[in-house]
């Protein structure tokens, strides 16, 4: 592949691997390298932080990497583009030109700001931040900076900017930009694309290194291959490629300020050792909005965790709740499991009981709650003992998303030397922001001949996360070798299998909920979207697994009828 801009990423989100900047950067060769920060729970801790610090707001780890790693970039001519600005891109932006002065060095720092809209109606929100494009980002690149940092684009805009920039491509090259989109996607959550949070992790290769980052190698056509720098650990193959293309999405239509992403139009293709082939990527124009990330403070939230050991479990929890009766707002006991008859371990022969207690004021779910639950500690059930000390009321935060009129919002770029440019909105549109809501029919159905009751992880992968309140699970039939015709057929089964109404006998925790199925058939994938199973979201939810991240591994374990010809 020959004119192509060769793309790193060294982070995943705030608090992903320190080294792994200078580590991409000894590597392999580079042109490009990405560091994507930000999520919507990220964007809640940097709010809180700069309720403490107007200054701060930025992710301080990526001024430790730059700090360690500046004059090994600039020697090497890579140059390096990062969301890690928050809330506050210029004053990181600030900061590095500080620690680049201390360095002996001379960058040129360019940041991307505009993002802010808590003026638009978002009066009381702790942050509102519209997802702005990769355009901001290449007229940096293009106006000779080293550094870009942004504050709140997509994730993917990260690689779209420096494919711009190199291929000159207009805001109307809807594939090529598409194309762009897909493979940030891909690599944006860092080595969730060489075997992190992968189901088939057992056959990972050189699992006792860490993993490496990955490498998108974006070509003018918007087609790009994904890879990694040799030697570094886990694989790059097409189901860890697909692993992370059906992570967190919605519909078949990947909405961005860019441009809109058709998903089922992605074809992947081994392209040699640790090497994906993307291409075939159609978009179209982007939708007239932009969407919003909005977090606003929810309240207090506290928890105690009881553990509850050996005969009548059941009983022991019943009695405890009753003597513990929080006054918050909200009270939530976790179910109770029963744990194995004659347990060779205590703590195999003991289950958890959570207490999670929520309230817009911090006194009844602070000291109120915890000594109460202290107190029983003499005079309730046998072996009472809690899994840790009583700790303070902590505040949440409840995200949601919104929309507003681009005209409303000013996607700028200020440049090296200061200079303020205001980058250009689309001309045309995709008539809504949102994906159409009519649900696929199934993929035409088999002759049932199920014969055998199997896991449904034998022969299908899954990766699982969040969105606000929904989660998203996508589902996809490995690539282990198996005749092309008996591919084929596993996915048919695997679109049959996953049909709305099915979603509530294998998840019945989903049983009352909206689900929508969307196939990628390209991908011999499925994509599920459980509406409303994470409440208020990660910040807010109750849930023992509130980002959904072991959902996924869940549903894989849940027995199914399969043929035998499957198998």
């Amino acid at each position: 592949m020959t004119g192509v801009v060769r793309i790193g990423n060294c982070s995943g989100f705030y608090g992903d691997r320190l080294a792994a900047m200078r580590e991409m950067l000894e590597g392999g060769r580079l042109d490009v390298l990405t560091g994507d920060y930000l999520a919507e729970l990220t964007m809640l801790i940097l709010g809180k932080d700069q309720l403490k610090d107007p200054t701060l707001g930025y992710a301080r780890t990526f001024v430790r990497q730059v700090e360690d790693c500046l004059g090994l970039a600039l020697e090497q001519g890579v140059k390096i583009v990062a969301n890690a600005g928050g809330l506050n891109p210029a004053g990181l932006a600030d900061r590095l030109r500080e620690v680049a002065s201390g360095l002996g060095l001379d960058p040129a720092i360019a940041h991307v700001e505009g993002d802010d809209v808590r003026h638009l109606s978002f009066d009381g929100a702790l942050t509102a931040n519209a997802y702005l494009g990769g355009f901001g980002i290449a007229a940096a690149l293009t106006g000779g900076a080293d550094i870009v940092v942004t504050g709140r684009v997509t994730d993917a805009s990260l690689v779209v900017g420096p494919a711009v920039a190199r291929h000159g491509w207009s805001a109307t090259s809807y594939d090529e930009l598409a194309g762009a989109v897909v493979a940030g996607h891909v690599i944006e959550c860092g080595t969730q694309a060489t075997g992190g949070n992968f189901s088939g992790f057992l056959a990972l290769p050189h699992r006792d290194r860490p993993l490496g980052f990955p490498v998108a190698e974006v070509a003018a056509d918007g087609s790009s291959v994904i890879t990694k720098h040799a030697g570094t650990g886990g694989a790059v193959t097409i189901d860890t490629v697909t692993a992370q293309l059906v992570y967190e999405i919605q519909s078949t239509r990947y909405l961005g300020p860019d441009v809109t992403v058709h998903l089922d139009s992605v074809r992947l293709d081994d392209d040699g050792e640790d090497r994906v082939r993307v291409s075939g990527v159609v978009g179209e124009a982007p939708p007239q909005r932009l969407k919003v990330c909005v977090n606003e403070l929810g309240g207090w939230r506290n928890s105690v965790e009881l553990v509850l050991t050996g005969l009548d479990v059941e009983a022991k929890a019943e009695w405890v709740r009753s003597q513990l009766t929080p006054s918050a707002a909200q009270v939530h006991w976790s179910e109770v499991v029963l744990p194995p008859a004659d347990a060779d371990t205590e703590e195999s022969a003991s289950t958890l009981l959570r207490c999670t207690v929520k309230d817009p004021s911090p006194d009844p779910v602070g000291r109120a709650f915890t000594a109460a639950a202290v107190e029983l500690a003499l005079g309730s059930y046998p072996g009472f003992t809690m899994t840790a000390p009583p700790a303070p009321a902590t505040p949440f935060g409840i995200y949601r998303a919104a929309y507003v009129d681009r005209a409303d919002v000013t996607h700028t770029v200020v440049h090296a030397d200061g200079r303020r440019e205001v980058v250009a909105d689309p001309t045309s549109y995709t008539p809504t922001e949102e994906a159409p809501g009519a649900r696929p029919s199934p993929y035409p159905g088999r002759t049932d001949v199920m014969t055998r009751r199997l896991p449904l992880g034998r022969f299908v992968h899954a990766r699982s996360g969040d969105k606000g309140g929904d989660a998203n699970v996508g589902l996809w039939v490995a690539h282990d070798g198996v005749a092309q015709e008996k591919y084929d057929a596993r996915v048919q089964w695997l679109f049959k299998m996953m049909s709305p109404r099915g979603i509530g006998a294998l998840l019945p925790e989903a049983a009352d909920l909206e689900v929508d199925v969307w196939l990628l058939p390209h991908l011999g994938a499925v994509n599920l979207v459980i509406h409303g199973l994470l409440g208020d979201g990660v910040a807010a939810s109750t849930r023992f697994d509130p980002q959904a991240k072991g959902l996924g591994e869940w549903l894989r374990s849940r027995m199914v009828s399969i043929e035998d010809s499957l198998l």
